[in-house]
């Protein structure tokens, strides 16, 4: 009797194995199939079959991690692992508040301070769309000071610190602990950001709130003492709360209260706004409300940003098993980027390097770079956060660095021809083509630490745009940029981790135009390979790195001939001690370019990757020979058919 695969999705395909199957029984052997009443129990069979195997493979599928595409089973597979899905995140902006007028009768002389209140405290906007600004806790002012306003003696309540407030509405939920049940604390409300939950605890005993609770990731060091929760997602993105059970973790009381604060988000969107307006309340110690008789002024020290959506699928199926792995100790460099997702969730890439690795070796140091969704620098305030929590997973002996983001920036110098006869306007056909380089920059095989720019791709990818494209010739730049440290002596090293073409005749190295001490002229970065006696290159793959500008008649003029080294091989530039005055570009940039040796460009482990089509330049020309001008070719050599050779240019433009 033939095998039935009982698995099978294909509806004629399970027919056909019914038939083999009663076909090799003789009772039904020389049945006729297709024209009885059995055929329709055929396919009724098939369609049961058909069936039950879709709820067999959906099952088997939906059982492991890496196969399943429903979220709650994602979840829940991920929960077995102790990985917990990133929340919504909340935009954060950071204001200063001006002084606030207060009147003496809310303050008391023991307690000479207000409160700015949880929940509301400002509203901006943005394309016309207003959000609301919240704090999770209460932020205490500093002082109280007397000043004279219009010979009128008045006080005010002043706060030092900025302060971060969060996109959304701070909501409350109340919890009555009921031991006789099965009880569940799950917060209702869906686009939570969890790291705003704040968790107080009232015995029948306790006054006021209760006991502040602490969130905790895992169960190490826990006593049956230890006031802690975990969180933990469940159906529809909501989240639970978990209490200790005596053994780890305090037990709740019966008839406790529990109240349970938290923020709703709109996450992503809620990114941008920066002028705000005042809108929160201050308070005594003893709750009494305050309202200023003036408007209370906002200054923005940052914009909203790094709100994010839910965590994916994709991003937990990736990052819970290599934090399973990790076993909430930091070892490898792997371990590293698992909990630093954990630990910042406002992560976009992240890459650690061992000291070992580093040129020159530093051993007991990790060096760790972080790509902060919508942004691109980690703020000190949140790097010494990281650092502190790293504590808790990092072995002795070992310190840890987080270092600004190093970005290796990919541009293009495309001249892209086209047959006139086909497309009307070649403005647009360039916006075409723009468009769609856009959309591969977009690539997430690009923008990552250790991400890849594949020139085949984007060569075929200029030439699909428009069927009037006849060719492109393009090259590819690479450049990095060196903040500069304005009217100081300083040292520079930019890596670029790809080999150097090398041009024997020198400007392989091009940057924006910059000032130095004691030269009035604006000058640039240039390079001269190292050569032997009779002019050849000498095979060190190295060059010195020099300091010129070009004068009225176009003259060459050196500056300082040698003030660093550029190493080819490694694509490496070292900068001398130099002390530079001014920029040209904006944000005391130095843009410096390189043209590498191979068109593929590859991220080193610290590099991010980012191919930039703003700075990119894309030009159209017309094909005379495919649009019928020139049939015989004759002005082939006219110039404006390019190379993809540089061309000598002294300085980046």
């Amino acid at each position: 009797m033939p095998f039935t695969q009982f698995t099978n999705l294909d509806f004629d395909q399970i027919k056909v194995q019914i038939k083999d199957h009663l076909q090799a029984n003789s009772n039904f052997k020389d049945f006729d199939y297709e024209g009885s009443n059995l055929a329709v129990i055929i396919d009724l069979l098939a369609y049961n079959t058909y069936i039950n195997s879709f709820n067999a493979n959906l099952l088997a599928n939906e059982s492991f991690l890496d196969s399943a595409t429903i979220r709650e089973n994602v979840v829940s597979l991920a929960r077995n692992i102790g990985y917990v899905p990133r929340s919504k995140t909340s935009a954060v902006a950071t204001i200063k508040l001006g002084d606030v007028e207060i009147n003496d009768n809310i303050l008391t002389p023991s307690v000479p301070f207000i409160e700015l209140r949880p929940g509301l405290v400002c509203v901006g906007s943005i394309n016309n769309t207003t959000y609301r600004f919240s704090i999770p806790d209460e932020v205490t002012s500093s002082r109280i000071v007397t000043k004279e306003v219009n010979g009128v003696k008045k006080r005010f309540a002043q706060f030092d610190d900025n302060i971060s407030i969060y996109e959304g509405t701070l909501l409350q939920r109340l919890f009555k602990v009921d031991t006789s049940k099965d009880q569940r604390f799950i917060i209702d409300s869906p686009n939570i950001d969890s790291s705003t939950i704040r968790t107080y605890v009232s015995g029948v005993s306790d006054a006021g709130k209760g006991r502040k609770y602490s969130v905790v990731d895992n169960i190490l060091k826990l006593d049956k003492n230890s006031e802690i929760y975990l969180i933990q997602e469940v159906q529809d993105e909501k989240y639970e709360l978990l209490f200790g059970d005596g053994l780890f973790g305090k037990k709740l009381e019966n008839n406790s209260d529990i109240v349970v604060s938290y923020i709703v988000t709109d996450g992503e969107t809620g990114n941008g706004p920066s002028e705000f307006s005042f809108q929160g309340t201050f308070m005594n110690h003893n709750g009494v409300l305050l309202q200023p008789s003036d408007n209370v002024t906002v200054t923005t020290i940052q914009r909203a940003s790094n709100g994010a959506e839910v965590e994916d699928l994709s991003s937990i199926k990736y990052f819970a098993p290599r934090l399973y792995s990790a076993q909430y100790r930091a070892v490898t460099p792997r371990d590293y980027e698992a909990i630093i997702e954990t630990i910042y969730p406002k992560t976009e890439s992240v890459a650690v390097v061992g000291g070992e690795e580093l040129d020159p070796p530093q051993f007991g140091k990790v060096q760790i770079s972080i790509k902060p969704k919508n942004g691109t620098y980690v703020s000190d305030f949140d790097k010494q956060q990281i650092k502190n929590k790293l504590k808790n997973y990092a072995i002795a002996g070992i310190n840890s660095e987080i270092v600004d983001l190093k970005i290796l920036f990919v541009e293009i110098d495309s001249t892209v021809y086209y047959n006139s006869t086909q497309v009307a306007d070649a403005s647009t056909l360039r916006t075409t083509v723009i468009n769609s380089l856009q959309q591969y920059a977009n690539n997430v095989e690009i923008n990552k630490f250790g991400g890849r720019f594949k020139y085949s791709k984007m060569n075929q990818l200029i030439d699909r745009v428009d069927n009037a494209i006849t060719s492109n010739i393009t090259k590819v730049i690479i450049r990095r940029d060196l903040k500069a440290l304005l009217n100081q002596f300083a040292q520079y090293e930019l890596c670029f981790g790809n080999k150097f073409n090398i041009n024997p005749a020198g400007f392989n190295i091009k940057s924006t135009g910059f000032t130095v001490s004691g030269e009035t002229n604006t000058v640039y970065f240039t390079d001269v390979p190292n050569k032997d006696g009779n002019g050849n290159l000498d095979g060190s793959h190295k060059g010195t790195l020099s300091i010129v500008y070009q004068n009225t008649k176009g003259d060459l003029k050196v500056v300082v001939k040698d003030v660093g080294v550029v190493d080819y091989k490694k694509g490496e530039i070292i900068i001398n001690t130099i002390n530079i005055t001014s920029t040209m570009a904006a944000n005391n940039l130095i843009e410096i370019q390189a043209f590498p040796e191979s068109n593929d460009v590859v991220g080193l482990k610290d590099l991010y990757l980012s191919f930039d089509v703003s700075t990119s330049k894309i030009n159209t020309v017309k094909d005379v020979i495919a649009s019928g001008e020139d049939v015989s070719g004759v002005v082939f050599t006219r110039d404006y058919y390019t190379s993809s050779y540089s061309n000598g240019v002294l300085e980046r433009k």
